[in-house]
C-alpha cells in the first residue's frame, strides 16, 4: 500500500514537473513572440496584451522580464503614434493620449517590481535611470491629454490623465525630477478638483485639494467644490469649514453668502446668520441678495419693523422681487396678530391692529399675483385680511380657494 501510494506521489510530481516545465516554456515562448514584435514594430496591440494575460496570472507578479515587455511594448505603440502626429498622418488624437498614460503606468509598474529586494535582500535598479529620463521628456503630454479630454467634457478621462501627471511627483521612478519646478502641477490639481466635483467623486474632488488651494486664482471654486464634496459625504463640520473659509476670502460670493444662510438658518443659528449678513454688507451695502437675507432673519427674531424697512428699502429699487413683498406682508400681519394676543390691546388699540391688516393687504395681494400658484402661503394670509377688513367679495373668493385646497 504504501509503496503504491510512494509510485502515485511520483507519477504527480513528475506530472506537475511536465507541466511547470510546458508552462514555462509556453511563457518564454509568448515573450520571445512579443521581443519580437516589438523589434519589428508589429502587432504591437497583441504583444501588450499577451504580456498583461500573463500578468493575470499571480505566479507571474514579480517576473521582472513581463514588466520589462510590456512597457516596450506600448512604448513602441506611443512612439509610432506620436512619429504619425508629428508627420501629419491621420491617427486617433484620444488614443495617442490613452497610450501615453498606458505607458507611463507601464513603467511606474515595472519599477515598482524592481524595487522589490531578492532573496538576499537586494535592490538592484536596472532600468530606472534610462527610463526616468525618457518618461520625463514627455511627462507634458499627460497634462496635454488631460487638457484635450477636459475640451471633450470628458471627465472621467480628464480626471485620469492629471491624475497620472500629478502623481509622477510621488513615483520613486521619478525622485531625481521631484524637486524640479512645474508650473503645470497646481493647475493640473485644480482640473482633477473640477473633475471630480464634475462626476459627483468626494474622494476624487478632494484628492488635491489642498495643492489646487496654493494657487491664489483657483481658491475661490476650490473651495466651493470642496464644500460640496464635503456635503456629500455627510461631513458637516468640514462643509461649513469651508464655507466660512470661502466667505471670510470672498464676502461678495453668493456661493459661499447663500449657502452659509441655509445653514445657519435651518440649525436656527440666527445671530450667526446675522453676523455673517453684516459683515458680507460691510463689502457692498447696496447687495440685494445680501439685505434679503437680512431681512429674512429679522422676520425669524422677530424684529418687524427692521424687516419691514428693509424690504421697503429693496422694493424701492425693484419692484419685482415677489418673496420680499412677502416678508413685509408677513411682518405686518404679525405685528397685528402680536396685538391681537393682548386682550387690552383690543380695546384700545383696535384702530392700529386693522391699521396693519390695511398695510399688509398690498404686499400679500402683489405676492399672489407674481406667484399665483404658491397657494399654500397667500391663501390664509389674505383670508385673515380680508376677514378683518370686512371685504366680504374678496373674503368669500378665497374661503372658496381654501375650501378647494382642502377637497
Amino acid at each position: 500500500m504504501i509503496s503504491n501510494l510512494s509510485f502515485t506521489m511520483r507519477l504527480l510530481l513528475l506530472f506537475l514537473a511536465i507541466l511547470s516545465l510546458s508552462s514555462a516554456y509556453a511563457q518564454k515562448k509568448e515573450i520571445s513572440e512579443a521581443r519580437s514584435n516589438i523589434k519589428s514594430r508589429s502587432n504591437l496591440s497583441q504583444a501588450e496584451a499577451s504580456m498583461r494575460g500573463l500578468l493575470a496570472d499571480s505566479a507571474n507578479r514579480r517576473n521582472v522580464k513581463i514588466y520589462l515587455t510590456l512597457a516596450e511594448a506600448v512604448r513602441a505603440q506611443y512612439e509610432e503614434a506620436n512619429e504619425k502626429l508629428y508627420l501629419k498622418e491621420g491617427y486617433d488624437t484620444a488614443a495617442f493620449f490613452d497610450t501615453a498614460r498606458r505607458m507611463f503606468l507601464a513603467y511606474e509598474s515595472l519599477d515598482s517590481i524592481e524595487m522589490l529586494p531578492d532573496r538576499k535582500g537586494r535592490v538592484k535598479l536596472k532600468y530606472r535611470e534610462k527610463n526616468a529620463e525618457y518618461l520625463n521628456k514627455y511627462r507634458r503630454n499627460l497634462y496635454n491629454g488631460g487638457v484635450y479630454f477636459l475640451h471633450k467634457k470628458d471627465y472621467v478621462r480628464t480626471f485620469a490623465m492629471m491624475d497620472t501627471y500629478m502623481d509622477c511627483r510621488r513615483q520613486p521612478l521619478f525622485a531625481e525630477y521631484s524637486a524640479d519646478e512645474d508650473p503645470l502641477y497646481v493647475p493640473a490639481a485644480f482640473w482633477t478638483v473640477f473633475c471630480g466635483y464634475k462626476l459627483n467623486s468626494p474622494d476624487s474632488t478632494l484628492k488635491y485639494s489642498s495643492i489646487a488651494l496654493q494657487e491664489k486664482k483657483f481658491r475661490r471654486r476650490t473651495l466651493a467644490y470642496m464644500s460640496s464634496a464635503y456635503l456629500w459625504q455627510g461631513d458637516t463640520l468640514k462643509y461649513v469649514e469651508t464655507l466660512r473659509r470661502g466667505f471670510d476670502e470672498n464676502k461678495k460670493s453668493k456661493f459661499f453668502f447663500k449657502r452659509l444662510m441655509d445653514y445657519y438658518n435651518a440649525v436656527n443659528q440666527l445671530d450667526t446668520a446675522m453676523s455673517i449678513a453684516d459683515e458680507a454688507l460691510k463689502s457692498d451695502s447696496l447687495n440685494a441678495l445680501f439685505l434679503f437675507a437680512k431681512s429674512n432673519i429679522l422676520l425669524n427674531i422677530g424684529d418687524y419693523a427692521g424687516c419691514i424697512a428693509i424690504s421697503d428699502t429693496l422694493l424701492a429699487r425693484n419692484d419685482t422681487l415677489p418673496d420680499v413683498y412677502l416678508n413685509a406682508g408677513v411682518s405686518y400681519l404679525n405685528l397685528a396678530l402680536a396685538l391681537e394676543k393682548d386682550v387690552k390691546s383690543k380695546r384700545t388699540d383696535r384702530k392700529k391692529i386693522l391699521g396693519y391688516y390695511r398695510k399688509a393687504l398690498p404686499y400679500m395681494e402683489k405676492y399672489r399675483e407674481c406667484e399665483p400658484d404658491d397657494k399654500e402661503r397667500w391663501a390664509p394670509s389674505l383670508y385673515n385680511i380680508y376677514l378683518k377688513l370686512n371685504m366680504g367679495r374678496k373674503f368669500e373668493e378665497i374661503s372658496d380657494i381654501l375650501r378647494k385646497m382642502r377637497e
